[in-house]
């Protein structure tokens, strides 16, 4: 047995199980049972999020409203893809750890799959030492329990899939999606997407400043520390370029989504298992002819760490989406009206023949 160590516990979160317990209910608690638009939570099917990963100080609150749309009703296995931040990656890699602890409880590791991924040859291993330094996949890994042991005994959580993603070109990213989209399609399987977003100010190497509310995305200008921008305040600025992010998201489209991260330089740490999990989906779409309506991410809740109001202020924003997969219902239908029942290939074939706060 091979255990990740919860190693952000005590300076990023409380490594405190009962603090941290009673810190996460809260946070839960407090996101609403209904949403306008969107409907009860958690949202029927709803099996793939995209939630933050800093320090729960700054995160919980939002991420909880990801997590508190995840349906897990049907769930036997929880995919992770995460950011590498410390280490440099040009593909993904997968963890060689059996067990990932949390001071809530150990989650298992689901080697089975893990070695199936690994066998396409597609996927590099995590380091014991890589896979304790980074934060974006053990961040998540407290709800992770908390929600599980809401909805299954003790000893019989769904076990992880980690992926750590590195510096994937759209192409790559295709490919990964190409991968994964079979474990998608599965209803038993529950995708997590951990990322922030913008990381705004001189300290980040990025000051990109909307002058106006109807700015282009490429309308922009990078602020100097002396200058005194007289448009939109500087963090109605970065709501804006997060906005236009998180549309380009819920579009479906993964082109646009790289679109506009070419146009507005959004620094989007989660951005590359993002566009994996979109491409993902747009593999679905494909086969199984599903419409933008069942399966695109939708934001919820969107917060930032502070107002910037200077150039020299900075600032980590917070966003949480859920997508609803419903791939079966759509293919039945189509059964019924077609007389023909597309699929993708059913995950456990062989996939190489296939398609503190700021991080």
């Amino acid at each position: 047995m091979s255990k990740r160590r919860c190693t952000h516990a005590g300076s990023w979160y409380s490594a405190h199980g009962a603090t941290l317990s009673e810190e996460l209910d809260t946070w839960l608690d407090k996101v609403p049972d209904s949403i306008r638009d969107v409907g009860n939570l958690p949202q029927p099917e709803a099996r793939a999020i995209i939630a933050p990963h800093a320090g729960y100080a700054y995160s919980g609150p939002a991420a909880a409203w990801a997590y508190k749309s995840l349906d897990l009703s049907k769930a036997k296995r929880i995919f992770l893809l995460g950011p590498s931040h410390h280490f440099y990656l040009p593909d993904c890699a997968l963890s060689q750890c059996t067990h990932y602890s949390t001071p809530l409880g150990d989650l298992l590791v689901d080697t089975k799959i893990v070695t199936e991924l690994h066998k396409t040859g597609k996927f590099g291993k995590m380091s014991k030492s890589v896979d304790e330094d980074e934060h974006s996949l053990e961040m998540h890994l407290p709800y992770i329990f908390k929600v599980l042991s809401k909805n299954f005994p003790s000893n019989e959580l769904p076990p992880l899939v980690p992926i750590l993603v590195g510096n994937t070109n759209p192409a790559k990213e295709r490919e990964y999606g190409d991968i994964l989209a079979p474990y998608l399609e599965d209803e038993s399987n529950v995708f997590i997407v951990s990322s922030d977003f913008c990381h705004w100010g001189l300290r980040f190497s990025y000051t990109y400043y909307l002058p106006a509310a109807n700015s282009a995305p490429s309308e922009g200008v990078n602020l100097r520390s002396r200058d005194k921008p007289t448009g939109s305040t500087i963090y109605d600025s970065i709501e804006r370029i997060d906005r236009l992010a998180m549309s380009s998201i819920e579009s479906g489209s993964h082109d646009t989504f790289i679109n506009n991260l070419q146009g507005t330089g959004n620094t989007i740490c989660g951005r590359h298992p993002i566009g994996i999990v979109m491409c993902a989906l747009e593999n679905l779409k494909r086969a199984l002819k599903l419409n933008s309506l069942t399966t695109d991410f939708k934001f919820i809740r969107y917060e930032r760490s502070s107002q910037c109001k200077e150039v020299s202020d900075s600032s980590v924003s917070y966003a949480s989406a859920f997508a609803r997969v419903e791939c079966e219902d759509v293919a039945a239908q189509f059964e019924d009206d077609m007389g023909t029942k597309p699929r993708v290939p059913a995950a456990g074939h062989d996939h190489a023949s296939t398609m503190g706060h700021a991080s």
